[in-house]
């Protein structure tokens, strides 16, 4: 068998969830290639040819691909599919946007999300926002797969594959890229950080949520939210966690006056520690918390700074 997994990166860096992918393509078993397509990016080629079970690296480096346009990228893979029984992507926003495309390009059905391997024609995904898991094969000759990142743990380094150059196909001209403007913090991207200071609608307002990031400061932390804080407008909506936001598993995850809607559990149960700090005694999510304090988050998440 030979797998392809399609590179998330910023042309320099590869994104996370892009390791994780090799990981799950590493146990479906066979010989791994990950393609690198976009403007620019033979230093993110360079990282990726440093993956450990990893083969080859294609690159792709051509204008047409830049900032990721499903329509040509997608337009891409298809032309190289034939040579491949498994095409892997990470199950970001990235992965969703030109992997459905893909598949309908093969004429397959996409297998999305999956969080196990059974076999190289069985998976398991989640379903009803994480309440139930489904086991489902698939006899397509391609197999079009998202991972999502946090069932997998990253590949680490030690490779030495070899990086060949991948022509760039035909540009189909349905989408031209103009512009991205990008947010820039201090504090990591909530898909890769350690530890991880969330805040729920309890907060009340955006303004209170500077109660967390000095909490977040004095860890190291990312900083997030749930979806009803970013509907209510006080986060940005790229702080989201949960089933329609990020999908995060870090080492330690704080949330702050989130009460546990499902779709919020979907999107961090997985966390190695959870802690919840919550007025409510009858919240949801302290069913799946690890430690959790009953008391008001303005008098708690102060005190707990102050300690720390």
């Amino acid at each position: 068998m030979a797998i392809l997994v399609i590179a998330e990166h910023d042309g320099k860096q590869l994104k996370p969830g892009t390791t994780n992918t090799v990981t799950a393509a590493a146990k479906i078993g066979g010989d791994i290639t990950v393609l690198v397509a976009g403007t620019g990016c033979a230093e993110a080629a360079q990282v990726a040819a440093k993956i450990a079970g990893v083969q080859k690296v294609l690159l792709a480096d051509s204008a047409q691909y830049a900032g990721g346009a499903a329509e040509n990228l997608a337009a891409l893979v298809q032309g190289i599919a034939a040579q491949y029984s498994h095409i892997l992507a990470p199950a970001t926003g990235y992965g969703k946007n030109f992997m459905p495309r893909l598949a309908a390009l093969l004429d397959v059905q996409q297998i999305s999300d999956i969080s196990a391997v059974v076999s190289p024609d069985t998976f398991v995904r989640p379903i009803y926002a994480g309440n139930a898991m489904a086991t489902v094969q698939s006899v397509d000759k391609v197999k079009v797969i998202t991972v999502r990142a946090t069932g997998f743990d990253a590949a680490g380094e030690g490779g030495s594959a070899v990086v060949e150059n991948l022509a760039a196909g035909a540009d189909t001209g349905l989408t031209t890229f103009k512009s991205q403007e990008l947010s820039k913090s201090d504090r990591p991207e909530l898909t890769a950080a350690r530890i991880i200071v969330s805040g729920g609608r309890g907060m009340g307002s955006g303004d209170n949520f500077k109660i967390l990031e000095a909490l977040a400061d004095k860890l190291g932390a990312a900083v997030g939210a749930s979806r009803a804080a970013v509907d209510s407008g006080f986060v940005p909506n790229d702080y989201q966690v949960g089933q329609t936001g990020k999908i995060v598993a870090p080492e330690l995850y704080i949330a702050v006056g989130i009460s546990g809607a499902i779709q919020h559990l979907a999107g961090m149960k997985d966390s190695k520690v959870i802690i919840a700090i919550n007025k409510d005694p009858e919240a949801p999510i302290f069913a799946v918390a690890d430690y959790w304090l009953v008391e008001d988050l303005f008098k708690a998440v102060p005190e707990f700074t102050a300690a720390l």
